[in-house]
C-alpha cells in the first residue's frame, strides 16, 4: 500500500469532519465500536503514560506545548492532534515529526484488517475516519515505544474516540465555550459535562480559567472519580512581557517556582495555554517523572503550532488565525488590538458550516475593519459565498465578493496600503489556504473526492 492508496482507504470511511449535511442534531454513538476496534488491535492504549487534553479552545496549542516540553526533557513523545493543516500525516507525530508517507501507509496497512473485521462483525457499522486515525495513533505510539503520549480530544470528551484512555497521568481541560452545540449541548454547562467525561479515577486534572459554573462541574466530576483538580486560576499567577511579531516573553509563578522565558505564540490566551502546559509537567514531576526545569522551559520556547495568530508576511502585514467561534474570535480581536495596533484592518473571512456565523462576525465588529472580503475555502463544509455576503450585510458590514481563497488574498493585497493589516480568519481551512499561497506549500490532494463529486484537495 502506498501513501495515496492509504489516504484513499482512510478517507473512504465515514468522515464527520467533511460531512456536508446541514448542521442539525446528529446521533451520538457509544464507544462500543471503538472498544472492539482497539481490542482487535491488541489494546495498544493500555499500560501507556498518557496526557489527555480536551477543551473548546486551545487544546491543540496546549497539547503541542506539553509534547514539546517533554520532548526537550529527553523523552520520546507521541502527539495526536486534529484537524491537520497541510497533510494528514501531521495528526500523528513522534518527537514533533509527522509520520513519513511510508510510515503512514504502513500504519494504515496494519490496522486495515481490524477495520474490515469490525465491518464484517455483528456490531455497528465500519469504524469512521477519525476512529481509524485514533487507533493508528495508539498502535504507532505503542510500536515505537514512546515514553509519553499526548492525545488531543477530537470533539467533546465522553464519547470521543480518544476516550479509550483508561489511566491517564494527567487530564487537561482548556477553556470551555460554546461550539458544536448541535452535538455537545446548548450551554457551556452541558458542554463542560461532556468534556469532563475524560476524567478518570486517580488522575490529576489541570483546568484553564473557567466560569464558576464550569469549575463547579469539574469539581463534582473530580470528587466522584477520586481525581485531583488543579485550577490554574487559584494555584498559578502569570503575566506577559515584551513581544514582537515572532512571540512574547512571559513569567509564570508555579507550584515549583518561577518560569521565565519566551513563547513563540502571540495572544494572552496562549499564555493561559502555556500555564496549563506548565501545570501539567509540574503534575507529572509530582508523580515521579524527571522533568528538569530548564529543559522543559526550552521545550516551551521551541513549540511549533502554526495557523494561530501567525504572522506570514510583514509588508503588507498578513496574519492568519483559525478562530471559528464567538469566544475564540473575541480573543483574536483582543490579541490583534494588543499586538498589531494598525490604522486599518482588511479582513479576509471564510467560515465553515456548523458554527455560529453571526456570532463570529459580530465579535469582529470591534476591529472596525476598513475592508471585508468574503471567501470560501475548498473544504466541502465551507459556507457558500451568498450566505456569507448576506450575513455581513445584515450586520452592517460593507463586504466584497472574494471568491476562492487565493483570489480573495490577491484582492486584499491589491487593496492594502503601507501600514495596513490583512487579517485572515473564520476557519482554520481558510488560514491554511493562505499559508499555502504565501509559503508555497503544496496542497495534499485526495483523488477519491474528485471521483465522488467532492471539491478537490479537501481536508
Amino acid at each position: 500500500m502506498d501513501y495515496t492508496s492509504a489516504l484513499h482507504h482512510v478517507l473512504g470511511l465515514a468522515d464527520s469532519e467533511r460531512m456536508t449535511d446541514p448542521p442539525v442534531k446528529q446521533p451520538r454513538y457509544d464507544l462500543s465500536r471503538m472498544i472492539k476496534f482497539m481490542h482487535h488491535l491488541g489494546d495498544p492504549q493500555r499500560g501507556m503514560r498518557i496526557v489527555h487534553v480536551t477543551g473548546t479552545k486551545g487544546k491543540g496549542s496546549t497539547s503541542a506545548m506539553i509534547a514539546s516540553m517533554l520532548g526537550s526533557c529527553g523523552f520520546k513523545v507521541g502527539l495526536y492532534t486534529s484537524p491537520h493543516l497541510h497533510t494528514m500525516r501531521e495528526r500523528i507525530r513522534i518527537n514533533g515529526e509527522p509520520l513519513s508517507e511510508v510510515a503512514f501507509a504502513e500504519a494504515v496497512g496494519k490496522v486495515w484488517p481490524s477495520v474490515n473485521a469490525i465491518a464484517d462483525g455483528d456490531g455497528p457499522e465500519r469504524v469512521t475516519t477519525f476512529e481509524t486515525l485514533t487507533g493508528m495513533a495508539f498502535a504507532v505510539f505503542s510500536e515505537h515505544m514512546v515514553d509519553f503520549q499526548v492525545f488531543e480530544v477530537g470533539m467533546g470528551g465522553t464519547l470521543d474516540a480518544t476516550n479509550l484512555v483508561e489511566d491517564p497521568m494527567v487530564c487537561v481541560i482548556t477553556s470551555i465555550s460554546l461550539d458544536h452545540t448541535a452535538i455537545l449541548g446548548d450551554t457551556v454547562e452541558q458542554i463542560a459535562k461532556d468534556k469532563a467525561g475524560i476524567i478518570k479515577p486517580g488522575a490529576i486534572v489541570v483546568t484553564a480559567p473557567q466560569s464558576p459554573s464550569v469549575i463547579a462541574i469539574l469539581e463534582e466530576a473530580c470528587l466522584k472519580s477520586g481525581a485531583t483538580l488543579v485550577n490554574v486560576t487559584e494555584k498559578y499567577s502569570w503575566h506577559g512581557g515584551k513581544w514582537d511579531t515572532t512571540g512574547q516573553e512571559f513569567e509564570v509563578n508555579g507550584l515549583s517556582g518561577s518560569w521565565q522565558g519566551r513563547l513563540p505564540l502571540l495572544g494572552e490566551h496562549q499564555l493561559e495555554n502555556a500555564v496549563c502546559a506548565i501545570a501539567t509537567v509540574e503534575a507529572l514531576a509530582g508523580r515521579g517523572v524527571d522533568v528538569p526545569h530548564q529543559e522543559a522551559l526550552d521545550g516551551l520556547e521551541q513549540v511549533y503550532w502554526p495557523g494561530r495568530l501567525e504572522v506570514l508576511q510583514e509588508n503588507p502585514l498578513v496574519v492568519v488565525d483559525g478562530a471559528h467561534n464567538p469566544y475564540s474570535t473575541q480573543k483574536l480581536v483582543q490579541a490583534v488590538q494588543r499586538h498589531f495596533p494598525v490604522e486599518r484592518c482588511i479582513l479576509l473571512f471564510g467560515a465553515t458550516q456548523g458554527h455560529d456565523l453571526s456570532g463570529i462576525i459580530s465579535a469582529l465588529i470591534e476591529l472596525a475593519p476598513g475592508e471585508v472580503i468574503a471567501t470560501t475555502s475548498r473544504h466541502p463544509r465551507s459556507v457558500p459565498m451568498d450566505r456569507l455576503m448576506n450575513e455581513f450585510k445584515e450586520l452592517g458590514f460593507p463586504v466584497r465578493w472574494g471568491g476562492e481563497v487565493s483570489k480573495g488574498l490577491q484582492q486584499a493585497r491589491q487593496l492594502a496600503e503601507p501600514g495596513d493589516l490583512i487579517l485572515v480568519t473564520g476557519s482554520l481551512f481558510t488560514a491554511v489556504e493562505v499559508r499555502e499561497e504565501i509559503l508555497g506549500i503544496p496542497a495534499e490532494e485526495y483523488p477519491e473526492f474528485q471521483k465522488t463529486g467532492f471539491l478537490p484537495k479537501v481536508r
